[in-house]
C-alpha cells in the first residue's frame, strides 16, 4: 500500500518567509505533498518538484488544467469545511460538497470538531480523490472511524503534528490512514514524519531456510553488481536466483575485507540471467536492470524496502552453481530462531527428500555472502549441509509477473 505525506503550508503557519522555509525542509526530506494557498503555487514549483495541492480561493474556474496550476484543487478552507461557514442541515445545500460533485475540486479539507463533521467527512468523501481531515484530539472523534467507513472511497489523509501521530494514523485498524497531513516546522520532526511513511511502506516477506545440496565452479559468465543510491545495512541485501520461485538472499557488500573496501550500495547479485525481486512483488532479469531503475532491498527478517538504481555493472568473472532444497520442514524454526533440538543434535538437514530444488550462480569471491543460521557467510565457504536463507513462492512468472500456470524450470 502507498502511503503518502501532506506538508501543510498555508498563510496559516506564517508569511511566505516562514512558509519557505517549511516548504524547503519538506523537499530536502522528501514529503510527497505540500498544501498551499492558491497564489503560493508557482512559488513551489521554482523551489521544487514535488505534487502541489491548493486551497481554492478565486472560484471554480481556478483548477485543473493551467500549466502551473495545482496538481489537486482544495475546497473547506474559508468554507464549511474548516468551520467558518455553517454546515447546511442538508449536506446537498453544501457549496463545497457541489464543487467537489461539479469537479471544480477534487480534494476536501474538512477539521472534524464534531460528529457533524465527521458526517460531512462522509459525504465529501463520496465525491473527492482526497479527503484531508483534522482533528484537535483524535480521541473525540476516533480516526478508526473515518477509516472504516470512507476508507475505500477516497484517499484519506490524516492531520498529525508529530511523526509519532503520523505512526499511529498508519497502524490505525492494521489499514490505517492512506496519508498525513502533517502541521510542523521542525525539519527533524519532517524527516521523521517521512521515515515512518518509509516503514510503514515496508513489505513483510516470509523468508525461510533451504538446505545447500551442490555448490560446484562451472567457469565464468558475465555477473552483474547493482549499485543503488541508497546505503545498505550489514543486515540487507538483494533476493536474486535462476529460478523465480526461489530467490537466494544476498548480502550487500557492507563488510570490510583485507582485499577490497566495503561498498554498501553494492550487491554483488550474479549472473545476468538471475532474477531480482523488485517492488510491488515482481522480477526483472539482471541483465535488464539499470539507472533509474527500481529493485527491493530485503533485510534477513523479511522487511522490504525500494531502492533506486543508480549503475549495473557486467563484467565476466568465475563463478559457482549453488544448488538449494527448499522442502516441506525446511525453514522450520524455534521460537528463538534456532534448529530444533533432534536436527541440531544429529546434524541432519530439516530439508525431505520430497523438496523442491531451486539454484543460482554467484561470483566465486569471498567479498559474496549469503544468510546463514551463524550469520553471512561467502560463498567461498559454503558447503553441501549448510542452511541458507531464500524467499520461495509456489508460483511461475511470465514477464516477472506471477502468473497460475506451469512452468519447469531446470
Amino acid at each position: 500500500m502507498t502511503r503518502s505525506v501532506w506538508l501543510k503550508a498555508d498563510d496559516a503557519v506564517g508569511d511566505w518567509e516562514q512558509r519557505k522555509k517549511r516548504i524547503t525542509a519538506g523537499l530536502e526530506a522528501g514529503v510527497d505533498w505540500v498544501l498551499v494557498d492558491e497564489d503560493d503555487v508557482s512559488r513551489v514549483r521554482d523551489l521544487g518538484r514535488v505534487s502541489v495541492a491548493a486551497f481554492e480561493t478565486a472560484g471554480p474556474d481556478v483548477i485543473g488544467d493551467a500549466e502551473d496550476g495545482p496538481d489537486a484543487s482544495v475546497v473547506g478552507k474559508d468554507g464549511e469545511g474548516d468551520g467558518t461557514a455553517d454546515l447546511p442541515p442538508d449536506h446537498s445545500g453544501s457549496a463545497d460538497l457541489s464543487a467537489l460533485r461539479r469537479g471544480d475540486a477534487d480534494t476536501a479539507y474538512v477539521r472534524v470538531f464534531n460528529q457533524d463533521y465527521e458526517s460531512f467527512a462522509e459525504s465529501a468523501a463520496e465525491a473527492a480523490d482526497h479527503t484531508l481531515v483534522v482533528s484537535e484530539d483524535w480521541t473525540i472523534i476516533p480516526l478508526e472511524n473515518l477509516i472504516a467507513r470512507i476508507g475505500d472511497e477516497t484517499e484519506l489523509v490524516a492531520g498529525v503534528e508529530t511523526a509519532e501521530e503520523a505512526r499511529t494514523a498508519f497502524e490505525t485498524l492494521e489499514t490505517g490512514a492512506d496519508g498525513v497531513l502533517l502541521d510542523s516546522d521542525d525539519p527533524d520532526e519532517i524527516r521523521r514524519t517521512v521515515e515512518v511513511r518509509e516503514e510503514a511502506e515496508r513489505e513483510q516477506l516470509d523468508l525461510q531456510w533451504a538446505t545447500i545440496t551442490a555448490i560446484e565452479r562451472v567457469g565464468s559468465a558475465d555477473r552483474v553488481c547493482v549499485d543503488t543510491g541508497s546505503l545498505m545495512e550489514s543486515d540487507e541485501g538483494m533476493l536474486v536466483g535462476s529460478m523465480s520461485r526461489g530467490l537466494f538472499f544476498v548480502h550487500a557488500e557492507t563488510a570490510e575485507s583485507p582485499y577490497v573496501a566495503s561498498r554498501p550500495f553494492r550487491v554483488n547479485a550474479g549472473a545476468v540471467h538471475a532474477y531480482v525481486r523488485t517492488p510491488g512483488g515482481g522480477t526483472k532479469y539482471l541483465a535488464e536492470v539499470g539507472s533509474g531503475d527500481e529493485v527491493q532491498v530485503v533485510d534477513t527478517d523479511g522487511r522490504a524496502r525500494e531502492a533506486v538504481v543508480g549503475r549495473a555493472k557486467i563484467e565476466r568473472r568465475p563463478m559457482f552453481r549453488i544448488e538449494a532444497e527448499v522442502g516441506n520442514d525446511a525453514g522450520s524454526d524455534d521460537a528463538d530462531g534456532s534448529k530444533p533440538v533432534d536436527e541440531a543434535e544429529s546434524g541432519e538437514s530439516d530439508a525431505t527428500p520430497d523438496g523442491d530444488r531451486i539454484e543460482t550462480l554467484l561470483q566465486n569471491a569471498e567479498t559474496i555472502k549469503v544468510a546463514t543460521r551463524d550469520g553471512p557467510r561467502a560463498v567461498t565457504d559454503l558447503e553441501p549441509g549448510d542452511e541458507v536463507r531464500v524467499h520461495y513462492e509456489e508460483t511461475a512468472r511470465h514477464f516477472g509477473e506471477a502468473v497460475d500456470e506451469r512452468i519447469v524450470e531446470k
